[in-house]
C-alpha cells in the first residue's frame, strides 16, 4: 500500500482571450479575470493495479488562442445582436398524448396522405374573380386576405381547417418572422413562415404580429392552388396592362422622382407622393 501523495495546487492570475462573433467578421480582443489565490488542495492519490491514471485538466495559456471549441465551452452562447425571440412557442407535448391530441408546433400528420374530394377541389383551384386583385405600388399583386379565409370557410366550412404557430416569434429591429402550419379537416396541408415589416418601435409589434399572421396564411394557401395565378408571369402581364397603368410621382419632401403602378379606376395618388404631367 502507497502512502497518499500531497498536491499542493495554486491558481495563478489567468488572461484569456476570447473571440467575439459578429455578422460581418470576427476580431479577437483581450479579456483579463484576476482570481483569488488559492488555497493548498489536499488530494489523495493511489496507484494501483486496477485504478486509472488521474489526469488533470490543462489550463490555457497566457497569450493562447482559444480554437472554436475551447470559445463554445468557456463563453455562452449569445442571440445574435439586435434580434430577439419573443418566447411564445407552443407549448411542448408529445406529437400524440393518450387522448388523441395532436401538437401541431412539431407534428406533420396527414401530410401529403390523400388528396381532397373534388368538390373541395374544385372550390380550391377556381380561378380567382380578375376584379379582387389588388396591386401594390411597386407592381405586386395580392388577393386581401379576407379572400383566402373566405374560400377556405367555403372549401372545409367555418371551423374545418386553422392556422397553427410552430415556432416562437423572431424580432429584429425592422421585421418580425414566425412559423405556422395550416390545418385542414384534421391534417396539416402546409407550412410556411410569415414575415413583416413594422416601423415605430416596440409599440407596433402586436399589429406586425397580425400582419406576420395573414402573410404565412398567404404563403400556405399557395399550396392547396387558392389564387395560384398570382405567380404566373403571364397571368400578371396581361392583368396589368388590362386593370392598371404606370404613373410618374414626386415625393412631396424628398423630391424624387419614380414610377409607382396603381389601378385605371383609382383616381388617388398614394400618400406622400404628388402626380407629375
Amino acid at each position: 500500500m502507497l502512502n497518499p501523495i500531497r498536491l499542493t495546487l495554486t491558481r495563478a492570475p489567468l488572461a484569456r482571450c476570447y473571440v467575439t462573433v459578429t455578422r460581418k467578421a470576427t476580431t479577437s480582443k483581450p479579456y483579463s479575470r484576476v482570481y483569488k489565490k488559492a488555497s493548498p488542495v489536499m488530494k489523495p492519490k493511489t496507484a494501483t493495479a486496477t485504478s486509472p491514471t488521474l489526469v488533470e485538466s490543462e489550463e490555457p495559456e497566457i497569450g493562447e488562442e482559444l480554437t472554436e471549441e475551447d470559445y463554445a465551452e468557456h463563453v455562452p452562447e449569445q442571440e445574435p445582436q439586435g434580434s430577439s425571440l419573443f418566447h411564445d412557442s407552443p407549448m411542448e407535448a408529445p406529437p400524440l398524448n393518450s387522448t388523441g391530441t395532436i401538437n401541431w408546433s412539431d407534428s406533420f400528420h396527414g401530410l401529403g396522405s390523400q388528396p381532397f374530394s373534388k368538390e373541395i377541389a374544385s372550390i380550391l383551384l377556381a380561378p380567382v374573380d380578375e376584379k379582387d386583385i389588388e396591386i401594390k405600388p411597386d407592381g405586386l399583386l395580392y388577393l386581401p386576405e379576407i379572400k383566402y379565409r373566405r374560400i377556405l370557410n367555403q372549401a372545409f366550412g367555418p371551423g374545418g381547417w386553422g392556422l397553427a404557430p410552430r415556432t416562437e416569434t423572431f424580432i429584429t429591429p425592422k421585421q418580425i418572422s414566425r412559423e405556422y402550419g395550416l390545418i385542414c379537416h384534421g391534417r396539416l396541408v402546409s407550412i410556411a413562415r410569415g414575415e413583416q415589416d413594422y416601423f415605430g418601435g416596440e409599440d407596433k409589434i402586436t399589429t406586425a404580429l397580425e400582419g406576420c399572421k395573414s402573410n404565412a396564411l398567404m404563403r400556405c394557401c399557395k399550396d392547396l392552388g387558392i389564387a395560384s395565378e398570382l405567380w404566373d408571369p403571364s397571368f400578371i402581364r396581361i392583368w396589368r396592362k388590362k386593370y392598371c397603368e404606370e404613373i410618374f410621382v414626386e415625393h412631396v419632401t424628398k423630391k424624387t422622382k419614380k414610377k409607382l403602378w396603381k389601378l385605371k379606376s383609382n383616381k388617388e395618388i398614394p400618400a406622400g407622393f404628388k402626380a407629375l404631367k
